[in-house]
């Protein structure tokens, strides 16, 4: 069974430490809610675990089965079973949804997916997240709605099978309806193939949909409280204050938020 394993990571950007000694193992079967005030290193946290350039790890490990995942490119950790479902996912125009999933799946894969299997699945996929009919022949993203794009990440992840997921803030943007469309399809695969999960969200709704097992919470660069479920649902109705004066930490206004964009977690070097 899977399991990524994070120690004492340290990143930075453009020389700013951004997480400062982070400690997280995340096995199969389990959900992970990674929760905080905006500006405090979620992002960060998932962008060093997939290999965003930007950031820059200087202190610290990370492994996935075992293997060490620093020293993997991009593309080698998507082939590892590592997924990211993104914040803001990026248009590609000239490359299709079916272009861009089957050369992603091909990497994947020792043999070539047969086409006859690739439609089928697809179509399939795309039928449960109740997305149009025509989104394998649409340019990847060119014209979505930020729901769409949300639910195209899932729909990603669904044909990729990873064995470790992270969804980092996919539910903003989804309507009531969409939001349990993309809930109860991560619900079904996380079951079914037995994926671990590290969710970012700020919404008690997702993560009721989610039922997580665990939850951490992230302030300054460090995870400074740990629990279940009903630590989601405190800090849905307490908020955070409660914490801050627990542990004595004194709140600093975060910066703004920057915009993280890895491209294409799933594309190999040798697809593109």
């Amino acid at each position: 069974m899977s399991v990524l394993v994070i120690n004492n990571l340290h990143v930075e950007i453009e020389g700013k430490e951004i997480l400062k000694g982070v400690d997280l193992t995340v096995n199969a079967d389990e959900i992970h809610a990674l929760m905080g005030p905006n500006g405090n290193g979620k992002s960060t946290l998932l962008a060093a675990i997939m290999g965003h350039p930007k950031y820059h790890v200087t202190e610290g490990t990370i492994t996935f089965d075992g293997k060490d995942v620093l020293s993997m490119s991009v593309d080698e950790r998507s082939r590892a079973g590592l997924f990211l479902g993104m914040q803001y996912p990026q248009e590609i125009s000239g490359v299709t949804n079916s272009d861009f999933l089957r050369a992603a799946m091909n990497a994947r894969s020792e043999k070539p997916v047969s086409l006859f299997k690739f439609i089928k699945e697809m179509e399939a996929t795309i039928k449960e997240l109740e997305m149009k009919p025509d989104l394998a022949h649409r340019y990847l993203n060119e014209g979505f709605s930020g729901g769409e794009k949300k639910r195209n990440e899932i729909v990603q992840m669904k044909m990729l099978k990873p064995s470790m997921a992270m969804l980092d803030e996919i539910d903003s943007g989804l309507d009531v309806d969409a939001l349990k469309i993309v809930a109860n399809a991560v619900v079904d695969m996380q079951k079914k193939d037995h994926m671990g999960l590290l969710v970012v969200s700020h919404y008690e709704r997702f993560y009721q949909l989610l039922k997580p097992t665990h939850a951490h919470v992230l302030i300054d660069g460090k995870i400074v409280y740990e629990g279940d479920q009903s630590l989601v649902e405190k800090i849905d109705t307490e908020g955070y204050d409660w914490l801050y004066k627990q542990l004595n930490i004194n709140v600093n206004k975060p910066e703004k938020k920057q915009v993280v964009s890895l491209g294409s977690c799933a594309v190999s070097k040798k697809a593109k």
